[in-house]
């Protein structure tokens, strides 16, 4: 089992990115990865509502939403802290603008109607400290409502190098690991993570090296 913390795994990337794999493509292929595995475990979905960062976790859970609007599905964004700020997350939040999807914000996120799964895509593995208020105000929605909720890579307020919950933690039914395993994942913290399914997104055997 490989196991990377997340400078390391930033390192990873780099290497794919140099050569050939984009970071665009990487995203692409993890959103696409997580979506697969949504609808092979919940296969009668209708609903989805997807929390967004404004980072490239946010990026992949756009990549979901995208994919998940095509399969007909009703599809709701919630933006929040923003719109996104890096490149290529902004790309992929562009393409949702031809698509049905609702896009709203954290302040009208409580009149959502039910959605049979949330998926958490707002801080990834770059979290670490504690949750600012807005985000501990997403983690308790996605705590409180009725639908399965999907993480993408870690559960939000979750340090992926050590494995620590901040207060209000966002807990998931399963999470979708993308390439290598993070130390928080090796902890075993199903109480937080729920089932974890590790996902390849096109990078190289030997830019693990």
């Amino acid at each position: 089992m490989r196991v990377v913390t997340t400078a390391e795994m930033k390192q990873i990337e780099k290497r794919a990115d140099e050569t050939g794999v984009s970071y665009q493509q990487m995203m692409e292929n993890a959103g696409t990865a997580a979506y697969k595995v949504i609808r092979e475990k919940y296969p009668n979905l209708e609903k989805m509502v997807v929390i967004a960062g404004k980072g490239n976790n946010g990026g992949d859970g756009f990549v979901v939403a995208r994919l998940a609007a095509m399969d007909s599905m009703q599809v709701q964004v919630i933006l929040i802290e923003g719109a996104p700020v890096t490149e290529d997350a902004a790309a992929n939040f562009e393409k949702l603008k031809c698509l049905p999807v609702k896009i709203t914000d954290m302040d009208k996120a409580w009149n959502t109607t039910e959605s049979d799964v949330i998926v958490d895509a707002l801080y990834g593995t770059g979290f670490h400290g504690e949750l600012r208020p807005a985000g501990k105000l997403a983690c308790q929605y996605m705590n409180n409502q009725a639908g399965k909720v999907a993480a993408l890579d870690i559960p939000s307020g979750m340090n992926s190098d050590t494995g620590k919950a901040a207060e209000g933690v966002t807990k998931a039914d399963i999470t979708v690991v993308f390439d290598s395993y993070k130390y928080a994942h090796a902890e075993n913290r199903d109480d937080i993570c729920g089932e974890i399914v590790l996902e390849n997104i096109g990078i190289p055997e030997e830019c693990h090296a």
